[in-house]
């Protein structure tokens, strides 16, 4: 599957464009992400999964806590390579 593929089928879920929305705000780890979410853990780690498959979040880990951030430099790629099809 192409990188604008899975970007698309990332954006497709209400639940993974709201984490978005969260980490365009401010970087911020499961947890934090968690109280915004009436989901488990686990179905949390599964659309963060997706949205770091589709480069659109990066995750760094410092020391035992994993930070999610907005990877913006692929929405720029994915609008432009979206907008080029249109030519």
């Amino acid at each position: 599957m192409s990188g604008i593929s899975l970007a698309f089928k990332a954006l497709s879920d209400p639940i993974r464009r709201e984490i978005l929305k969260k980490l365009k705000k401010r970087d911020l780890t499961p947890s934090e992400l968690g109280l915004h979410f009436p989901i488990s853990g686990p179905s949390l780690s599964h659309h963060l999964n997706i949205l770091k498959t589709a480069n659109l979040i990066s995750a760094d880990k410092q020391g035992q806590k994993i930070i999610y951030s907005l990877n913006t430099t692929v929405f720029y790629e994915i609008l432009n390579n979206f907008l080029e099809g249109f030519k």
